[in-house]
């Protein structure tokens, strides 16, 4: 059974989340007055910020987890190896060709 498409549908779920998380966290710099939000809501500020943050680096780390075993994944479906490396595989380098002799002079050009 192949794991690789399904690890990349998690990899898009994950990259998804993530950019939502970072989206719905509480601007420090203020830069065009958004994302402060009111007073009122579930959690205070602090409980929120705590879960925003504890939500992001798990799902940074997952993330990060699923890149690299997409990288693995990929490195050991084409053989493993760098791509440099397989350069000679392909194209095997031969001795270069003798250069030809010229036969003798050619007969002269008349007008």
């Amino acid at each position: 059974m192949d794991v690789f498409p399904i690890i990349l549908v998690i990899h898009l779920i994950l990259a998804i989340a993530l950019v939502g998380v970072i989206l719905l966290q509480r601007s420090e710099g203020g830069a065009l007055g958004i994302g402060g939000g009111g007073g009122g809501g579930l959690m205070s500020g602090r409980a929120a910020g705590n879960l925003l943050t504890r939500t992001t680096a798990i799902l940074a780390g997952s993330f990060f987890v699923t890149s690299m075993g997409l990288a693995l994944i990929a490195n050991i479906r084409t053989g493993g190896g760098s791509p440099f490396e397989r350069i000679n595989d392909v194209a095997p380098v031969s001795a270069p060709a003798e250069p030809v002799a010229p036969t003798g002079p050619s007969a002269p050009l008349t007008r």
